[in-house]
């Protein structure tokens, strides 16, 4: 059985950590750097790094940011965010990051994906779609881009599976509806993207230990992304990673344990 994975999820503008409620109206939360320092001191095991006004805006991923975090953290990082070409991907490889994430391009030139696994492997390239229940697609969810401000009546499903056919290595599912609302994930749109034969990332309603272990008893989700839970300023409390993976390993979830660096045992 594979170990499920904790992901923090940085949503940057201007080198900031943000947090936002379905993808609108983000507040500040901290200093990208800072907080993935304290991330990886506190046993958070991949985190993935959106600049997400980069393609809004027109301009280049914030690289010097991401090469500082990258300085910061010996976990696997995911960059995205104005990725648009191979020498896009290149860039951010060398300032730090493991794997290279790649959501509204690759709606525009799918090729991208293909170019990227063919280049680096498809171990380095994660598809990551925003996904709405509009019941105007045959699965019922829909993808959008541009930071989740544009319809694409593209099928949901059927995008995430022409991703996996082009070569992307992993796909991150996030759920527009339920993000930033603390009530759980998306699981009836988890269960629904199982058909994939990669790793599943799911994103967007985490609010408690509890939605976790619901996510991985009753879908095949590989990892989750936590942010609010960890840092969000709308939560009554934030937990700590290891109070989340206590939580989930005395049910039954494999979850890989605290290492001596954050207080844990190897």
């Amino acid at each position: 059985m594979l170990t499920k994975r904790l992901i923090a999820c940085f949503d940057i503008i201007d080198s900031r950590v943000t947090k936002a409620i379905q993808f609108c109206d983000n507040i500040d939360v901290a200093e990208a750097t800072e907080l993935a320092g304290a991330m990886y001191e506190a046993g958070i095991d991949e985190l993935i790094f959106y600049d997400i006004t980069a393609s809004s805006d027109s301009r280049p991923i914030d690289i010097k940011t991401v090469r500082k975090v990258a300085e910061c953290v010996f976990i696997p990082f995911t960059v995205g965010g104005g990725i648009k070409d191979l020498g896009d991907m290149y860039e951010v490889l060398k300032a730090g990051a493991e794997k290279i994430s790649v959501d509204s391009m690759a709606v525009r030139n799918p090729n991208i994906i293909a170019e990227g696994a063919k280049a680096f492997g498809s171990q380095c390239i994660v598809l990551s779609t925003q996904v709405k229940k509009t019941g105007k697609t045959s699965s019922g969810y829909e993808v959008f881009i541009d930071g989740a401000r544009t319809a694409t009546g593209i099928d949901a499903l059927e995008w995430i599976k022409r991703g996996v056919a082009l070569g992307a290595g992993e796909i991150c599912v996030n759920s527009i509806d339920n993000d930033g609302t603390l009530r759980g994930y998306d699981i009836e749109l988890m269960k629904l993207t199982e058909c994939v034969s990669v790793p599943l990332i799911a994103s967007g309603g985490a609010g408690e230990p509890d939605h976790l272990k619901t996510l991985f008893t009753e879908t095949q989700a590989g990892a989750a992304i936590i942010s609010s839970m960890l840092y969000s300023p709308r939560m009554e409390r934030n937990y700590s990673v290891g109070e989340i993976k206590d939580y989930l390993a005395r049910r039954g979830v494999n979850i890989r344990p605290l290492s001596k660096i954050n207080g844990g045992e190897i």
